[in-house]
């Protein structure tokens, strides 16, 4: 279960190096939904002030340690608080055009152009986005070392549970996509062995396969 762990908070000792070398606003970019069965990637952009309140900083942290109770409380502070922040998607049919990877650098480039005001640096968990014309530092688990990362996942992962828990299980009924949000529980591939495929599932991904050759190729866009 997601808690509120003793584990060391992310820190902005990144943010604060980039200041020293003259950088005013440096954005956090992260992801979530990469490995989902169905639904977009969602990437999330923020940019933090030099100061935040100190009651409710503790829930700025990989998005993953949090209860979605804790990450709601941790979006509206960030949302309160924040210089500024976005959110970007790519959607199945992306995904499965372009490749994983490919399609999260898609996702975090629209969170970056939507972002207001235009970041000076990129802070990025793992990857690295070649076609923004952006100073770009990449770092492996960003999202539990750099707290304006940490506040990307977050945004991120609330953006998307929200998405699939309303839209996408409102629009779907029968595949339980509000409580997997798309991942590949138990309940999702049986939805999935007696429904067959939807649109927004990712037709590359293993489990959808096997059932795209039982039902055939949803259509896109419907």
């Amino acid at each position: 279960m997601a808690t509120t762990s003793r584990r060391p908070l992310p820190d902005d000792s990144f943010e604060i190096a980039l200041r020293k070398q003259g950088y005013t606003a440096a954005a956090g970019v992260d992801e979530v939904g990469r490995g989902t069965l169905a639904g977009p990637v969602v990437a999330g952009a923020v940019i933090l002030p030099v100061e935040l309140p100190a009651d409710g900083l503790e829930l700025i942290r990989d998005s993953k340690q949090l209860t979605p109770d804790k990450r709601d409380r941790a979006a509206a502070y960030i949302e309160q608080f924040a210089v500024g922040h976005a959110c970007g998607a790519a959607d199945a049919g992306e995904i499965d055009r372009f490749g994983i990877v490919a399609a999260t650098r898609i996702a975090m480039g629209r969170a970056v152009d939507l972002l207001e005001p235009v970041p000076d640096h990129l802070l990025i968990d793992a990857l690295e986005l070649p076609g923004v014309n952006l100073p770009q530092t990449s770092m492996i688990k960003g999202d539990a070392r750099c707290r304006s990362i940490a506040a990307a996942s977050i945004i991120a992962k609330v953006t998307r549970d929200r998405l699939m828990t309303t839209v996408w299980d409102s629009r779907f009924p029968g595949y339980g996509f509000a409580s997997h949000k798309g991942y590949g529980t138990a309940t999702h591939l049986e939805a999935l062995r007696e429904l067959g495929p939807i649109t927004g599932h990712r037709l590359t991904f293993a489990p959808v396969r096997e059932a795209v050759a039982i039902y055939g190729t949803p259509a896109r866009g419907t």
